[in-house]
C-alpha cells in the first residue's frame, strides 16, 4: 500500500484533485493490487499488458460497465507513470490499452411541473422544512454541486448581494448569482431554522446542517432529495445531481448562452455542457409527443 499512498498524496498535493475523485482512484487501486497479490506477483514492476487485460477481464465478468472499466484504465495509466517518475518501474504495461466504447446517454431531467411539486414539499412551518426548502431552492437555483453544497459555509452566502461563493474540482472558485427564490428560501433558513439548529453547537461555521447542528453530509441530502421526490410521487430516478442537470437543461431551453451555462457549472471544457442541448432537443421533442394533438 506503500506505493499507492504515495501516488494519493501525489494527487492531493500536486494534482489538486477533488475528494471524491482521489476516493474513486484509492479504491480502483485497492482492487488492482488485490488482484496483483492474488496472482503471486511481488512488485509492480512485474505487471504486464496481458495481467492487465485479464484484470479488466474480471471487471467485465463481475458486471462492471464501460464507464467503470474506462475509469480504471485512466487510473492504472496514471499510476504507472507515476511509478516511472518515482524511478519504481522502468515500463508502462498500460500503453497499448484502448479505452471502451462508452455509449452516451443522456442525464435524467424534471419538467418544470416536477421541480414546482419538489420544491411544495417541505413542510415550511418545521425548522427542517425550512431547511430543505432552501437546499433545494439552491440545488434547482444554481446547478450547484452537491459535494459543493456540503462544503458550503456560512460566510460563503453573500445574501445582501444576492451570490453565493462555492469552491469546486480542482479547488476552482465560482460566485453564482442567487435568484429571488433561492435567496428568500435561504435568508428564512438562516435568520430562523438554522440557529434552532446550532444552539448546542461550537462549530457554527457549515452553511447547511442537520438537526444535531452539525454539517449535512452527501448522503443525508441525497436522502432527503429521495424522501421528497417519493411525498412528490415522481416516478424518475432523482439524485442531487438531477436538479444540476435540470438547472442547465432549462437554462439552455430558455436560450441562455453555453458559455454563460458553462461558467455556471464550472465546466473546464464546454463539450462537457454541450449535452445540455442534446437534452433540451429531446426534452422538447418528448414535451411536443406529449401535449400536440398531431404528435
Amino acid at each position: 500500500m506503500r506505493d499507492i499512498d504515495e501516488f494519493i498524496h501525489f494527487l492531493i498535493v500536486e494534482r489538486q484533485l477533488a475528494h471524491n475523485t482521489i476516493e474513486a482512484y484509492r479504491r480502483d487501486l485497492t482492487l488492482y493490487e488485490q488482484y496483483r497479490k492474488e496472482r503471486g506477483i511481488s512488485e509492480w514492476q512485474k505487471m504486464t499488458r496481458l495481467l492487465i487485460v485479464d484484470y479488466l477481464q474480471q471487471l467485465q465478468a463481475e458486471g462492471r460497465s464501460s464507464r467503470t472499466l474506462a475509469r480504471h484504465i485512466s487510473t492504472l495509466r496514471m499510476f504507472h507513470q507515476f511509478l516511472i517518475r518515482e524511478q519504481l518501474s522502468d515500463h508502462d504495461p498500460t500503453v497499448l490499452l484502448q479505452l471502451p466504447q462508452i455509449a452516451k446517454t443522456l442525464p435524467t431531467i424534471l419538467t418544470i411541473e416536477q421541480v414546482d411539486r419538489l420544491l411544495a414539499q417541505p413542510d415550511l412551518s418545521k425548522p427542517q422544512g425550512v431547511r430543505d426548502r432552501a437546499m433545494l431552492e439552491l440545488l434547482y437555483g444554481t446547478g450547484i454541486r452537491v459535494s459543493e453544497l456540503v462544503d458550503s459555509d456560512i460566510d460563503s452566502v453573500q445574501l445582501e448581494i444576492g451570490f453565493i461563493r462555492v469552491i469546486g474540482k480542482g479547488n476552482k472558485e465560482r460566485i453564482l448569482p442567487l435568484g429571488k427564490h433561492a435567496k428568500q428560501a435561504l435568508q428564512k433558513y438562516i435568520t430562523e431554522a438554522r440557529l434552532t439548529f446550532l444552539q448546542k453547537q461550537y462549530d457554527k461555521t457549515p452553511l447547511f446542517v442537520n438537526m444535531r447542528g452539525k454539517r449535512l453530509t452527501r448522503q443525508g441530502i441525497w436522502k432527503i432529495v429521495k424522501q421528497y421526490a417519493i411525498l412528490a410521487n415522481i416516478q424518475k430516478e432523482l439524485t442531487p445531481h438531477t436538479l444540476r442537470h435540470t438547472f442547465a437543461t432549462h437554462l439552455v431551453e430558455n436560450g441562455a448562452d453555453l458559455r454563460a451555462v458553462q461558467e455556471l457549472l464550472g465546466h473546464t471544457d464546454i463539450s462537457t455542457t454541450q449535452i445540455y442541448t442534446h437534452v433540451s432537443r429531446k426534452h422538447l421533442k418528448e414535451m411536443y409527443d406529449q401535449y400536440h394533438p398531431r404528435a
